[in-house]
């Protein structure tokens, strides 16, 4: 049975910083891509960062340079380094495990709220 466990959200200061884990198991971790998407309220789910098995990072637009991804294979773990955050950045984040168009999988999600 697959399974993507995420951690490591929660309440943070504007300003402040956090990072995601995202925990595999039941996948052949390594030769999947794995991704971070947000989903704020009355709001769609929308991509901000995915890192393909040989580890290139690509981000979207609105996160570039405040959001790291990184994977460690040996752990079966991704990874989002969220800096500087904004009330904008307020959105549950959910990770993503693919393998072409054949093999897709979500976690259950992790509440990242950004508020004084």
């Amino acid at each position: 049975q697959v399974q993507l466990v995420e951690s490591g959200g929660g309440l943070v200061q504007p300003g402040g910083s956090l990072r995601l884990s995202c925990a595999a198991s039941g996948i052949v971790f390594s030769i999947y891509t794995m991704a971070w998407y947000r989903q704020a309220p009355g709001k769609q789910r929308e991509l901000v960062a995915v890192i393909t098995s040989g580890g290139s990072g690509n981000y979207a637009d609105s996160v570039k340079g405040r959001f790291t991804i990184s994977r460690d294979n040996a752990k079966n773990t991704v990874y989002l380094r969220i800096n500087s955050l904004k009330p904008e950045d307020t959105a549950v984040y959910y990770c993503n495990a693919a393998l072409g168009s054949s093999f897709q999988f979500w976690g259950q999600g992790t509440q990242v709220t950004v508020s004084s």
